[in-house]
């Protein structure tokens, strides 16, 4: 296992996909959803400064390196991997470059800003960014253009008061998840109905408690199925212990209430 800290999960055709995060190698790792093995390890032509969410159409992948906890990084970019027959096209990779009309000051605020994110969606042939923020205890719905040049202004669409900070996110049967986590190491998953396409936040939604980090680790990735919900645990130290990396399954009949 060459996993260190999977912040994010994804399935494409029917695979179960991850990546190490910021300052480990550029590599994308196919995973068994049993298991937890490596299957098969691809590799980017791309910088790894801090990659946090990871997303697909039908033919591309897209890496979000905007990992931004002090909320001074002004080069907030997305990888466009193409990926056929089971290889990246690492020779046509595009950059994406972003920023959040919002943000007027770029003053290092270390896991106190409203400008970090993690998650992120590809929906009706937009990319959808889910804020981690870590001051409001919210998260902002911001969309980009995927086909779109570079240095491109994200757009705002909705904000959710979530009480903890979004660590991940993904859609599924016209349902959002977002995944995280707050400072007393509470781990909550919210569901929000899809009301219009791609909005999400007008309608009550289901809110569960999933434990406490220190007993099943720090929540960073989520991936949904047919089956039910896929969740990743990276490793959380705390006074008391430390708590390893894991994947979980919850069955969707769970989710029933």
């Amino acid at each position: 296992m060459r996993l260190k800290k999977h912040p994010d999960w994804i399935f494409f055709n029917g695979k179960l996909y991850t990546f190490n995060d910021s300052g480990n190698s550029p590599e994308l790792f196919e995973i068994d959803k049993g298991s937890g093995k490596v299957l098969n390890i691809l590799k980017i032509k791309a910088k790894n400064k801090d990659w946090e969410a990871l997303t697909h159409d039908d033919s591309h992948f897209y890496i979000g390196d905007f990992g931004n906890n002090t909320g001074t990084r002004k080069d907030l970019e997305i990888y466009k991997v193409p990926f056929s027959n089971g290889r990246m096209e690492n020779d046509s990779i595009r950059t994406l470059s972003f920023y959040y009309p919002e943000q007027k000051e770029f003053v290092p605020k270390n896991t106190n800003n409203d400008f970090d994110a993690e998650a992120m969606i590809y929906l009706n042939g937009k990319l959808h960014i889910f804020t981690k923020e870590w001051s409001a205890k919210a998260t902002s719905h911001y969309t980009i253009d995927p086909e779109a040049g570079e240095q491109q202004k994200a757009e705002k669409i909705e904000t959710y008061k979530t009480g903890f900070v979004v660590t991940d996110a993904a859609y599924f049967d016209h349902k959002l998840y977002l995944v995280g986590y707050t400072k007393k190491t509470e781990v909550f998953l919210d569901i929000f109905n899809e009301t219009e396409p791609g909005i999400f936040f007008k309608e009550r939604l289901k809110h569960y408690y999933l434990g406490s980090a220190t007993s099943i680790g720090q929540i960073e990735g989520i991936a949904v199925d047919e089956k039910g919900v896929y969740i990743s645990g990276e490793k959380f130290r705390y006074p008391l212990g430390t708590v390893k990396q894991s994947l979980y399954f919850i069955p969707k009949e769970e989710f029933k209430d």
